[in-house]
């Protein structure tokens, strides 16, 4: 099973995360920031995946450490979870709509962190949520699951709905990513050999 528990304290933030890979689309997340939660069960359920993340941060300033910290402890799972990457598909790709939303997501297991973010949301806060924080926690999961990460969203007047098609379909892409390819088992899916 392709499992990784990672616990990350800071001065700012204590979380720990667990993650299987081949789960069922489990969550349990406790993380004080209602929103991301809903956010983060998009990701396991459409990614087929089981995460279980609690944390515990600076949220009388405001949940930016927390958020940020939220994606790089769950990048560093995912980095361990996914081993060499022997026989997986490496890249994956997703659309999603909801209602006038729609957004692609592109994934590349490259071993390289790259993050494109083009989310221009319709406003600026969905409930207490600061939008801007979407951006901090995707460069924190790319930076350290390495990997190269394409994020467009093509329509959308509801922010809400934008924000919920970016992470279902993040979900999808990285479902189909991980995936293990029968016509390459056992074979790291690169010419240098190595991600």
């Amino acid at each position: 099973m392709r499992r990784a528990q990672v616990i990350r304290n800071t001065l700012e933030t204590q979380i720990s995360v667990n993650l299987n890979l081949d789960g069922t689309g489990k969550s349990t997340l406790e993380t004080g920031v209602p929103f991301l939660d809903h956010m983060l069960d998009q990701i396991a359920r459409h990614g087929m995946i089981d995460l279980a993340i609690a944390a515990k941060g600076d949220l009388h300033i405001d949940a930016h450490h927390t958020v940020e910290d939220i994606g790089i402890t769950l990048g560093q799972a995912f980095a361990k979870a996914v081993g060499d990457k022997k026989g997986l598909r490496r890249y994956g790709h997703a659309y999603v709509p909801l209602d006038e939303a729609l957004s692609r997501v592109v994934i590349d297991l490259s071993g390289r962190p790259g993050l494109v973010f083009n989310v221009a949301f319709t406003r600026a806060r969905i409930g207490d949520f600061d939008v801007d924080l979407f951006h901090e926690f995707f460069q924190g999961l790319t930076n350290h699951a390495l990997m190269t990460l394409h994020i467009d969203n093509l329509s959308g007047r509801n922010a809400h709905h934008q924000a919920e098609t970016v992470f279902k379909a993040f979900g999808r892409a990285l479902r189909m990513a991980i995936e293990h390819d029968p016509a390459a088992a056992g074979i790291i899916p690169s010419t240098k050999g190595t991600l």
